[in-house]
């Protein structure tokens, strides 16, 4: 199956999506993970990055003190950037839509 999520949206706004990021649960997709997604877009020549890592995860913060759960962590290894632009257009939407329905159903 195919479970993906976005970010919920806060209370009373709309989102642009100019950055189109993606959760991936692996438990959720037969072990199926954001790395492998990535990859398998890569062969396609589209390009999509790991959301951002946490910055005490940074080596020149790794003695600094945070504040936190693991979320941040858990957004960093399960988030994908997707590619995001207003030069996109309805083909490469779909075009991108197909592979990543390719990867998961394969």
């Amino acid at each position: 199956g195919l479970f993906i999520e976005f970010q919920e949206e806060a209370q009373d706004s709309f989102c642009n999506r100019w950055l189109s990021a993606i959760i991936i649960d692996p438990d959720k997709n037969n072990g199926k993970t954001t790395e492998a997604l990535r990859l398998h877009l890569a062969e396609e020549n589209i390009e999509a990055r790991p959301l951002w890592k946490p910055m005490h995860l940074q080596p020149v913060f790794e003695s600094s003190r945070y504040y936190g759960a693991d979320n941040s962590e858990t957004l960093f290894s399960q988030g994908l950037c997707l590619p995001s632009g207003s030069n996109l257009n309805e083909k490469d939407w779909e075009r991108i839509e197909t592979q990543i329905l390719s990867f998961f159903n394969s």
